[in-house]
């Protein structure tokens, strides 16, 4: 099994910086990496082309002009540029604990697709990695808002692992895995979502209405969220009607996807 790993961003280099250094310091590496790039400038640009001279695995840009929050459309082209047979999504502001591919590769199970979990790193504590650049995962598991999501205790995972099968929408975009082909025969992401919300829930929804069953990764493939100011979320009343759409009459394909039309 070939994994890729697909990273998002958006004008937040220092971000993606951290992210991407995590990736050289996993267990296990994916096989590529590709940044989806929904329309970031020329430093996001150099930061890759600097790192891909250094980088262990193949480091792929997929980028698309700025013309608003665009999250499912980059995502789309990632997965639609992708070749490897199972995807690990997170966002350009997680930095993955080194045991988080193998993790996620371990977990890979036909007829399932995982949802992951994540802590967030205080606000005092993110300002100081942003600055000095380093990561020390002893430092930032202390460092952190919630910290039964902070430490990886793998035995305990199978007590949770199946808890969230029959639950379609609790999903976090920032650490999720699927099967490739899977989210091919549901045409990807949904691109009439407009803004922040609710696209990676509707995501899961048509996966499992799909046939598709969620596993659950509490206390392995843990991710630490590096603190920022959050995205607007002026358009979730709109952005959740379409998930419920979805979740009310059982949608598993949609039109405005990968494929157009």
């Amino acid at each position: 099994m070939t994994v890729s790993l697909i990273v998002t961003t958006y004008n937040s280099p220092k971000y993606l910086a951290l992210t991407l250094k995590s990736v050289m310091l996993q267990e296990r590496l994916p096989d590529e990496v590709i940044v989806a790039d929904d329309g970031s400038g020329d430093e996001t640009r150099e930061l890759i082309e600097r790192l891909k001279k250094e980088y262990p695995v193949p480091l792929i840009h997929v980028w698309q002009p700025d013309d608003g929050f665009r999250l499912c459309a980059i995502r789309n082209k990632a997965i639609e540029k992708a070749t490897g047979d199972y995807i690990v999504q997170i966002d350009g502001d997680i930095i993955m604990h080194p045991k988080f591919i193998s993790d996620h590769a371990r977990s890979a199970k036909r007829g399932y697709f995982v949802a992951g979990i994540r802590t967030f790193i205080t606000e005092e504590y993110s300002n100081r990695i942003l600055k000095i650049e380093n990561i020390d995962y002893k430092e930032i598991a202390k460092n952190c808002e919630h910290l039964t999501n902070a430490y990886r205790v793998p035995m305990l995972t199978p007590l949770f692992k199946y808890r969230r099968l029959r639950n379609k929408t609790t999903i976090r975009g920032c650490n999720m895995a699927y099967w490739r082909d899977d989210a091919l025969k549901i045409n990807g992401y949904n691109e009439d979502f407009i803004g922040w919300g609710c696209e990676d829930c509707e995501f899961s929804i048509r996966l499992s209405n799909m046939g598709l069953k969620k596993l659950w990764l509490k206390f392995s493939a843990v991710a630490f969220h590096v603190y920022h100011v959050e995205n607007s979320r002026e358009n979730k009343s709109v952005n959740r009607k379409i998930m419920l759409k979805a979740l009310k009459e059982g949608v598993t394909y949609v039109p405005n996807g990968i494929i157009k039309g």
